[in-house]
């Protein structure tokens, strides 16, 4: 009965015309930037981020969202048509997707991809209306000891995860949780680590950062390697994105286990669509009876990963909402949004603010279904976005880059950080070192050393408090031996490549 509560209170509260009109603006730009290559939902959400301010939290809330999810179903058409992932959750898309295009079949990897998304979707959003209050009643038994050891599981995870190696992503890591240590002293209010920089009382800016790390970095990422892919192609009549009763038939199995492993990865801290993606692909190949065919234009290869993308999108919203804890940058750019609002986000968010928070899971489902109607008329649209030339393209992104930044503050200081971290992010890929985690770091290092020395505090000053704690104790061992493991398969992994090394100069 309570489910049912729950859902008749959020879809009244989310079927009001301004909720509408921000839920269809949300998932519109977001499939459009999903759609188009190396913007992707992160960079759009800091630069739409300012305009949460002039309205209501719940509004604003529902507005990014949409973006993120949204970003998730266009992310997928690009890698279809031309080879180029939208999202990096879409890039595993490509391995099937774009040899369905060459096979002249990328009306029906469209269309399928479109249906796997809505029905993953809607699997985690389920999951969202019952699981939710269960995890938001667990997280009150929470204390200070508890929130530290789950923060540092979720960043020893986000940094296992990392795709050039676990030391780099701790040691990105470390690094975000030293930016995250300028400007006022938790606990005294003093100035530290502000280089006598009076804008840096507050510390650097989440928007700032994230703007430069993944918008500009990319920009200049684009700008300086080999010319885009300016491949025409036709407009995709809606008769010829009918599949096959083949397709039909290969499609339920893999969504339905795509959208479980994408639910369930989204729900840990530090995984994300991007994770899910990739090991629904390899589940799905490594059970299947034909696992040649993956690679050749496959329909499970592209339906089971946007399967898990889209779930992983959705319920990843639960340890940010219930916990505090933000699976991935992005979800910590959805918990900046709500501190800025006065709201902080924890177990009693749900008992606090019922409103915003069934609200928004209803707005999951209006959302999708949006897109859904959406999706298949306007590929058209977004083949003939795909096609600009980059260097028209660029000037726009960075002019929405240094507007949206400057309206947060009205600082030039605070543009002067987007070059900056933008710089910064370019000569971390060209070292191979991942921004999310770093992010990551930052958000959660002022609520680590909070939480710490309020643990400290109540124990005075004994450090075993961590390990007498039963969850805190699991949480901490859970960490560790995520290192472990991680560390012993990337040992395996550089084994196994000098091995064929080896091999192969024989």
């Amino acid at each position: 009965m309570d489910v049912f509560d729950n859902v008749i209170s959020g879809f009244s509260s989310a079927l009001t015309l301004t909720k509408l009109m921000y839920c269809f603006f949300g998932v519109f730009l977001g499939m459009m930037m999903g759609v188009l290559p190396g913007i992707g939902a992160m960079a759009t959400i800091s630069m739409l981020l300012p305009v949460t301010f002039y309205v209501t939290p719940d509004v604003g809330l529902i507005m990014l969202a949409g973006i993120y999810y949204g970003a998730q179903y266009g992310g997928s058409i690009s890698s279809i048509l031309l080879n180029l992932p939208g999202t990096p959750s879409s890039a595993v898309i490509c391995l099937d997707g774009y040899p369905m295009t060459k096979a002249n079949r990328a009306g029906p990897a469209i269309f399928l991809t479109t249906m796997a998304s809505f029905f993953g979707s809607i699997f985690a959003i389920l999951l969202l209306f019952t699981i939710a209050p269960l995890a938001a009643r667990l997280a009150l038994s929470f204390g200070a000891t508890e929130y530290f050891a789950l923060m540092i599981m979720g960043l020893v995870a986000a940094a296992s995860l990392a795709q050039h190696g676990v030391m780099r992503g701790l040691a990105m890591v470390v690094v975000g949780l030293m930016l995250g240590l300028v400007g006022s002293d938790v606990t005294s209010g003093t100035f530290r680590l502000t280089a006598g920089i009076l804008e840096l009382a507050d510390g650097f800016s989440i928007i700032a950062m994230a703007m430069g790390l993944f918008g500009v970095a990319e920009i200049m990422s684009n700008l300086s390697g080999t010319s885009r892919n300016t491949t025409t192609t036709r407009k995709i009549p809606l008769r010829d994105l009918v599949p096959t009763r083949e397709d039909v038939r290969q499609s339920p199995g893999p969504i339905a286990r795509g959208g479980i492993i994408g639910a369930i990865l989204g729900i840990l801290p530090g995984t994300g669509a991007s994770i899910a993606s990739f090991v629904s692909y390899g589940f799905e190949k490594r059970i299947s009876r034909t696992p040649e065919k993956f690679g050749t234009g496959h329909v499970p290869g592209i339906v089971a990963p946007e399967a898990a993308n889209n779930a992983a999108a959705q319920s990843a919203f639960i340890p940010t909402l219930t916990l505090g804890v933000p699976g991935d940058a992005v979800m910590a750019l959805m918990m900046s949004a709500l501190i800025i609002h006065g709201i902080q986000p924890g177990p009693t968010v749900i008992t606090d603010h019922p409103d915003l928070f069934w609200g928004l899971v209803a707005s999951f489902v209006i959302g999708n279904l949006m897109l859904l109607i959406l999706n298949l008329p306007l590929i058209g649209l977004w083949v003939r976005l795909l096609i600009i030339p980059y260097r028209f393209l660029y000037p726009v992104i960075i002019m929405l880059i240094c507007v949206g930044v400057f309206t947060v503050g009205n600082s030039q200081f605070d543009v002067l950080q987007v070059i900056f971290f933008g710089l910064l992010g370019y000569g971390m890929k060209l070292v191979r070192l991942e921004p999310a985690p770093m992010v990551l770091g930052f958000v959660l290092g002022p609520l680590l050393e909070e939480n710490f020395r309020r643990a400290l505090i109540l124990s005075r000053g004994d450090l075993a408090t961590f390990i007498e704690h039963p969850i805190s104790a699991g949480l901490l061992l859970a960490s560790l031996a995520i290192i472990l493991f991680s560390l012993r398969g990337e040992r395996k992994s550089i084994a196994s490549k000098g091995n064929k090394a080896k091999t192969g100069d024989a």
